[in-house]
C-alpha cells in the first residue's frame, strides 16, 4: 500500500460517546469520497465504537494504531471516506 497523507485531522479525545462518532461523521462528511481523516481517540469505548461505526456506515478503516507520541492512551485511526448512501447499490 502506498503512504497517503490524510485530508483532515480531528482530535476528539476530550469527547466521550456517542459524540465521538458524531464529531467523526461530521469531518468524514467534510471530505471527498476516497480521501482520509485523521481521527485521535482514546482507548476503550472511542476506539471500538468509531471504527465500528465508521464501517457500517459505509466507511473503510485504513489504519488504528496505538500513537504514543500523542499522549499516553491515544489512539490513531485513518477512515477512509465511503460513497454517500444514496450513491449506494446497497441498503
Amino acid at each position: 500500500m502506498t503512504a497517503r497523507i490524510p485530508a483532515a485531522r480531528i482530535d476528539i479525545r476530550a469527547h466521550a460517546c456517542p459524540v465521538t462518532w458524531v464529531k467523526a461523521r461530521i469531518a468524514l462528511g467534510r471530505i471527498a469520497e476516497g480521501e482520509v481523516l485523521e481521527v485521535l481517540l482514546v482507548d476503550g469505548e472511542p476506539r471500538e465504537n468509531v471504527p465500528r461505526s465508521a464501517e457500517e456506515d459505509g466507511h473503510r478503516v485504513v489504519r488504528l494504531e496505538p500513537a504514543p507520541e500523542e499522549g499516553a492512551g491515544t489512539w490513531r485511526a485513518w477512515l477512509e471516506r465511503g460513497a454517500p448512501r444514496e450513491e449506494r447499490t446497497w441498503p
